[in-house]
């Protein structure tokens, strides 16, 4: 007998989960819609060429690759290294995240498309990731995406649909961080090190696990001089409010155009005056994000402080993605969701809200053929008003039923009695109170349940 099991890094969902998830997914897309956004889906699976080189070498590694059909035992005898076999035997792999596959449908569809192109997309991703908590191999991003504008209005407003998300979710003390690659460029160029903008950039974003020291190790190890790691670390060391940030990184960065642009861009974002932010987004030069195609704003959400989990969304501008598939000039910013961490920062500081937890509200009991057809009828009233109702599958013992609807976590029960039917009258049982009282059963479709 085979035991059954699931792949390590995924996850199966019951009912409550499910319909937590549910009222995520629900307060995200319904955010996506006000703002304009048209939703969008993609396959599973990618063109391996299509999705290879667009993360960086990491990146690659961690792509779940798919084996072609048929035969492929020939192919794999003649392949001489490890790179010859996978072009060998897998020419597809499952979609490392949703920002490629939306570059390649643009270029594909570029055509048709109306620009600006405002799309949300909110599928399943993969990856072979190390398992730990809020981090796992299949998970769902849900993106936002407008390709087609230079404008940085469109930074503003994607910024203003993670403080619109997340203050309707209830999560307060999130941190909503932003800096911009530009301003990383010119720091690069400032030291005199353009070409090692990469390497910078992935030492900085490790700042937070390793520290300064270990940053400035790893920097020395990358080619980088005393006084080169000096002006990084005066630059990683600014501090105070935003116009004290951008007022430092001015006189630091003044000699590279490149810096002084991204902070012009920043600071137009922070104060453009468009709308008002209930959480307001904060400057963090060390903000790097390793991904190779950001060009401009770079974002970042943190969960609350008192929860150990990190980021839960990020995105920025990437002024040339639909470069990478021929279609040159397209401008494009976006941010993600990370769904599966924001279920479990929710969970542990207990912020969902009864009513996503809940399925059924009323369990009409089952006490015989003759009640049971004349609870369907009222069910079916109910249920037409939205009202989530069910009638217990057979006529059982009462004790049995009640424990049914308790364990189900099912609010209101009604209770049909042979006597009370004959005068038109049903029981109203409320679980959360105790409470029970009889009601007129042309009440029912009106009852406050």
């Amino acid at each position: 007998m085979i035991k059954p099991g699931i792949p390590n890094g995924t996850r199966d969902f019951g009912p409550v989960v499910v319909r937590k998830r549910n009222y995520i997914f629900r307060t995200i897309r319904e955010t996506f819609e006000v703002f304009g956004f048209q939703p969008l889906e993609t396959p599973a699976m990618e063109n391996l060429s299509t999705l290879t080189g667009k993360y960086g070498e990491e990146g690659d590694k961690l792509m779940f690759k798919i084996l072609n059909n048929g035969d492929i035992f020939p192919k794999a005898q003649a392949a001489t290294d490890t790179k010859s076999l996978v072009a060998a035997v897998t020419e597809k792999a499952l979609r490392y995240d949703l920002t490629i596959p939306f570059a390649r449908y643009v270029v594909m569809n570029q055509n048709d498309l109306a620009l600006p192109f405002k799309r949300y997309q909110m599928q399943p991703v993969w990856r072979a990731d190390k398992p730990q908590r809020g981090r796992y191999r299949e998970f769902y991003q849900c993106d936002a995406d407008v390709v087609g504008s230079n404008s940085l209005l469109n930074e503003v407003e994607l910024l203003l649909i993670y403080d619109t998300v997340l203050t309707k979710l209830g999560l307060q003390g999130y941190e909503l961080r932003i800096n911009n690659r530009k301003i990383l460029s010119g720091l690069a160029e400032v030291i005199g090190k353009p070409e090692l903008l990469t390497d910078i950039t992935i030492s900085i974003d490790k700042l937070d696990k390793i520290g300064a020291e270990g940053v400035r190790k790893e920097l020395a190890a990358r080619g980088l001089t005393d006084a080169d790691i000096a002006t990084i670390e005066t630059f990683l060391a600014i501090s105070g409010t935003s116009e004290e940030k951008l007022a430092q990184l001015k006189t630091l960065l003044q000699s590279s155009p490149t810096a002084l642009k991204g902070i012009e861009e920043l600071s137009y974002v922070l104060n453009s005056g468009f709308g008002s932010f209930n959480t307001t987004p904060e400057i963090d030069v060390t903000l790097a994000r390793g991904l190779n195609y950001y060009t401009g704003m770079i974002v970042e959400v943190k969960a609350p402080p008192t929860v150990k989990m990190g980021s839960i969304g990020g995105g920025g501008r990437y002024d040339d993605l639909t470069g990478l598939f021929g279609l040159k000039g397209i401008s494009g910013v976006g941010i993600s969701f990370g769904v599966d961490r924001i279920y479990d920062v929710l969970e542990e500081l207990q912020l969902f809200p009864q009513e996503a937890q809940q399925s059924t509200k009323v369990l009409f009991l089952n006490l015989g053929d003759e009640s049971a057809r004349t609870c369907f009828s009222y069910m079916m009233q109910l249920r037409a008003k939205g009202i989530a109702a069910e009638l217990f599958h057979e006529n059982a013992k009462m004790d049995k039923q009640l424990k049914y609807a308790n364990k189900r976590g099912i609010p209101y029960v009604v209770i049909p009695g042979e006597a009370e039917l004959q005068e038109g009258l049903v029981s109203v049982k409320n679980f959360s109170t105790g409470q029970q009282e009889k009601i007129k059963l042309d009440a029912l479709a009106s009852y406050n349940f």
